[in-house]
């Protein structure tokens, strides 16, 4: 399969590459274009590479990328990833497949190649026509509005708790048992892996910063920069271990962060 990324951020777009080998070994990356200038003139080559499919964000260096629709012949399905969700309807005006929010999440960036591959098969080839809006939504299931966790119900000796989701502050592992940290400052063991947390949460609220620790935007207190750009974070409640942001998370907590 090759792809084409429309993305300004350097960091994002080769984050976005190294997932999309992760996914499959054999799609290539055409080029990573940062502007609707640069994309518009790289589609309107007279003999420019076949491309099946198109990651873009919304929000590029010079204008909207809606824009390159206007100014370039591009049949070509795309996927867009974007920190904004407004777009959304006019996204699935055009070749969207699906529409991904950053940060760009592993399992939501498969299902949108699957959803690619399953609508290329219904409807032939890649350059094929769109499908009308219409079927495209019928197919896909329309605009998503995922629904995340908004409490948790724990079991305190013979009392059960009912925990909001927005009274807590964050979520670590010690000795294989998941605590819930609330802001008040109760620890109390739940049922769930950090793993599955992270599929029940809201993205936008909570961040897997560690193996051990799952944590929401509100407890972060402060960011300590270290060599090699190392960070460590205080938390309200303060933690009782210290807690640092993984090398390999890091420019993902990053993005996380300014979103």
């Amino acid at each position: 399969m090759n792809v084409l990324i429309i993305e300004d951020e350097n960091l994002t777009a080769k984050r976005l590459e190294g997932m999309l080998q992760k996914y499959d070994p054999g799609i290539q990356v055409l080029a990573a274009i940062p502007s609707v200038s640069e994309a518009v003139a790289w589609f309107n080559q007279p003999a420019r590479p076949s491309v099946d499919l198109v990651f873009m964000d919304i929000h590029l260096e010079d204008d909207l990328g809606f824009r390159i629709f206007e100014q370039a012949n591009l049949t070509t399905p795309v996927v867009f990833t974007t920190a904004y969700d407004e777009y959304m309807i006019q996204a699935f005006k055009v070749n969207s497949i699906d529409y991904l929010l950053k940060p760009i999440n592993y399992n939501e960036l498969v299902a949108a190649i699957e959803k690619f591959k399953a609508l290329k098969k219904q409807f032939g080839s890649a350059s094929a026509s769109a499908p009308d809006l219409e079927t495209l939504l019928s197919l896909i299931g329309g605009p998503r509005q995922t629904e995340y966790k908004d409490r948790f119900m724990i079991t305190v000796g013979t009392k059960i708790r009912s925990i909001e989701t927005t009274d807590v502050a964050y979520f670590y592992l010690e000795e294989r048992v998941v605590f819930l940290v609330t802001k008040d400052g109760l620890n109390l063991p739940i049922d769930y892996s950090l793993d599955k947390l992270t599929q029940l949460l809201n993205p936008r609220q909570f961040f897997r910063i560690s193996r051990q620790f799952l944590v929401s935007l509100s407890a972060i207190q402060t960011i300590h920069t270290y060599s090699a750009g190392k960070l460590k974070l205080d938390l309200m409640p303060k933690s009782r271990q210290e807690v640092f942001v993984s090398g390999d998370r890091m420019t993902e907590f990053k993005e996380w962060l300014g979103k």
